[in-house]
């Protein structure tokens, strides 16, 4: 009999019911569970079963979770690395299911002890910060093979992840000396859910996909890479939306989109909206990258209520091989600089992206001939806008008054990005869409994903506190 991605999803799955340990008449929220309970703290070789609420374990070397087996980390389960050569391969299903009050944590044993010697919550020079440097990954990240079904990510900080494959990283579609993603999936039947989660750091892309139903929702990604990854980056045959997602100092693009490749048969349809990029770009090694939200050949979808805050160039809608213009719908986009080069990158004007009279600032006031009688790509000069339009956070400095150092606000802190109330960012969206919602499929409580629609707001913290939860 054909295993099937229902809810239903694992024959095995039960609900289980936890103790609270200092009151015998009290228990805890029933958690998700998975076969039978891990005892030991150490994970090697092949496993399956639960990671129970609350405890650690720690992993040195490659874990794998068998194609008809599933892996479960409970809330409050912490899972170490104490070698970098330490990944998750998973040809079955991956289920992490952190809560807001005890989230999970995969990440290397040293930064767990010392969180303070890894994660610089300062203006660092990229050289010297361990998130950003191309040796200081702690582990090797989740490594998904075709046959993954389900990857379930939730409330989890995946910290530091990234390194090089070698020969036994092939099977996951990489070769030998290839950068690891910190997430790796390409199953186009299958489902990819992170939502609420973290990324601290990486190698290459946060996340690539290869073909895939997925839902990237209301997650914070930091100091992204040294020189050469997008954050978000998927290729044919992947459906779903990304949205109010934090995105702050990658070292390219932010949420990317794009059919190239054969990965299955169905066209690549990515909506980007209600997302807040800051600092993005800056350490491409590729001059013609660096955008914020990016859709390329032959892909559609929609890309709405954004805020672009000093990145390095706008909204890039790709020429050559051409997005799906026809089927490629965007604006009601703020977008903020504090330097030339940025506010005059806000269209890139080596790409298709048309200017949008809802946007901010309004095209009209700075495009030459806008809108009668502009040409597509055009340089302008717009010296005006610098430090325009400010989207007015509760606490991040805007402007940036030595902007030497603007490249290095690539980390989140005690800053706050929530609108203040005379933010021009509020009430300025596109509510008139709806989310791909490409894994409604999945639909046990525990496991399925939870929706944000649009907001009226733009950014990745509405005034309503329906989006991004983690400040």
């Amino acid at each position: 009999m054909k295993n099937k991605l229902n809810l239903g999803l694992i024959a095995l799955a039960v609900i289980a019911l936890s103790s609270c340990s200092n009151n015998k008449d009290e228990v805890s929220a029933p958690q998700f569970k998975a076969g039978t309970s891990i005892t030991g703290e150490t994970l090697t070789g092949s496993v399956k079963g639960t990671m129970e609420s609350g405890k650690t374990y720690y992993f040195s070397s490659k874990v794998i979770i068998n194609t008809n087996d599933t892996l479960v980390m409970q809330s409050g389960v912490k899972l170490l690395a104490t070698n970098p050569a330490a990944q998750l391969i998973v040809k079955g299903v991956f289920i992490s299911l952190g809560t807001k009050q005890n989230p999970n944590w995969i990440t290397g044993k040293a930064a767990d002890l010392n969180p303070s010697a890894y994660k610089l919550n300062t203006l660092q020079d990229p050289n010297t910060d361990p998130a950003l440097k191309p040796d200081g990954k702690l582990w090797g990240g989740i490594q998904c093979e075709a046959t993954c079904k389900l990857l379930d990510i939730k409330w989890t900080h995946l910290d530091f992840a990234g390194g090089t494959a070698d020969d036994l990283n092939v099977d996951q579609g990489y070769k030998s000396g290839d950068d690891l993603f910190n997430i790796k999936f390409g199953n186009p039947n299958g489902i990819l859910i992170l939502e609420d989660s973290w990324v601290y750091g990486s190698t290459t892309d946060a996340v690539r996909v290869n073909g895939g139903k997925v839902h990237i929702m209301r997650n914070t990604v930091e100091k992204l890479s040294y020189n050469d990854g997008d954050c978000f980056n998927v290729k044919n045959s992947t459906i779903g939306d990304m949205a109010y997602n934090l995105i702050i100092g990658t070292a390219k693009g932010g949420t990317k989109s794009s059919n190239k490749g054969t990965y299955g048969s169905v066209q690549t349809e990515i909506n980007m909206y209600n997302n807040t990029y800051v600092s993005g770009g800056f350490r491409s090694v590729d001059p013609d990258r660096g955008a914020n939200a990016n859709i390329e050949q032959g892909a559609k979808g929609k890309v709405y209520n954004n805020l672009f805050v000093n990145c390095r160039t706008g909204l890039r809608i790709l020429e050559n091989p051409a997005a799906d213009f026809a089927n490629c719908f965007y604006g009601n986009n703020l977008s903020y600089g504090d330097t030339a080069a940025i506010v005059n990158e806000f269209y890139p004007t080596t790409h298709g992206t048309k200017p949008q009279s809802t946007d901010i600032p309004n095209p009209a006031t700075f495009y030459p001939g806008y809108p009668s009688s502009y040409t597509l790509g055009q340089v302008y000069s717009a010296p005006q806008l610098v430090g325009q339009n400010n989207p007015k956070f509760v606490n991040f400095p805007l402007p940036v008054a030595d902007v030497s150092k603007l490249t290095l606000y690539n980390f989140q802190g005690n800053y706050d990005f929530h609108l203040a109330a005379d933010s021009p960012a509020i009430g300025k969206g596109n509510t008139a869409f709806s989310p791909v919602n490409a894994t409604a499929s999945l639909t046990n409580q525990y496991l399925k994903a939870t929706v944000t629609a649009p907001s009226i707001d733009l950014g990745a913290f509405p005034k309503s506190g329906s989006g991004n939860q983690h400040n």
